[in-house]
């Protein structure tokens, strides 16, 4: 069972050793690098290239650990005791299985994809440290202890948004999404936009490296953008002649697409009036 890419996503050498290291080893695989640059991607495409069933779980500012494993509503079983309900008799019926005991009872191997894991409480990873170790839990309510029928390859993101515990790092297997080179992007722009014009390709991300090694920019477009833009300057039918930016015009041809705030927009703009200034 080893990863080597997809056909719809470019994976690095490197990318490939890491995926299956972390396969081999039964760690978890921590994934960090740019918002944009595919790290929820890659775990959908080890997904399909190993033809496993992928769980997600995408992690938000008040998820808490204990919602991975599993949720009890005692609100509803008092709520159902007041009402005489036969239910009530069965704790099981008020615990809501979480994303990690859907993997761990899948009679199969599967994919668990823990994303964004950073945008979390600083000790949202510390507290799945033993389930993901031992590759089981507890469940109080009922007494029952819940093991990985088939220890599930975990694959955790993280957009460096915050530190995570040593702890937590020294059990996984880890590997940072280098923004690719001009050959390998467009590698991965021939997998979305095939049969794109060379001269067009070639000045469009030429000045899209500009963009993103502009002093000063608040946030680098990533790969995701540039996609988005090229499949705009396909759509407009735009030339490599069209997309030349002078002294007067310093903000790219369909700039949405790939400045994403004011501030980076402004500087284009002050870039613009400073080149005049100077003629």
């Amino acid at each position: 069972m080893r990863f080597q890419g997809t056909e719809s996503y470019v994976a690095t050498d490197d990318l490939k050793v890491a995926v299956n290291a972390a396969v081999t080893l039964e760690r978890p695989l921590l994934v960090k690098g740019e918002p944009g640059t595919g790290k929820t991607e890659l775990a959908r495409q080890v997904s399909a290239a190993l033809g496993l069933e992928m769980i997600e779980w995408h992690v938000k500012s008040t998820t808490k650990a204990q919602q991975g494993l599993y949720e009890y509503d005692a609100v509803s079983r008092l709520r159902d005791s007041q009402l005489g309900d036969a239910r009530v008799q069965d704790v099981g019926n008020y615990i809501k299985r979480g994303k990690l005991w859907q993997a761990f009872a899948s009679e199969e191997r599967v994919v668990l994809l823990i994303d964004e894991v950073d945008k979390a409480d600083i000790e949202f990873p510390n507290d799945l440290l033993q389930e993901l170790d031992r590759m089981e839990f507890h469940v109080y309510e009922t007494g029952e202890t819940v093991s990985a029928k088939h220890r599930p390859i975990v694959i955790i993101t993280s957009n460096n948004e915050k530190e995570l515990p040593d702890a937590f790092l020294r059990r996984c297997f880890f590997h940072y999404i280098q923004f690719p080179d001009m050959e390998t992007l467009k590698q991965i722009v021939d997998v979305h936009h095939p049969g794109i014009k060379e001269a067009l390709l070639t000045t469009a991300l030429t000045q899209f490296f500009e963009v993103r090694e502009t002093q000063g920019l608040k946030k680098k477009p990533s790969t995701s953008e540039v996609l988005d833009w090229l499949k705009l300057l396909l759509a407009e039918d735009l030339n490599p002649e069209d997309l030349k930016r002078d002294g007067a015009n310093a903000l790219p041809k369909l700039h949405g697409a790939l400045l994403k705030n004011e501030q980076d927009v402004h500087l284009f703009e002050r870039l613009a009036f400073m080149a005049r200034g100077q003629r």
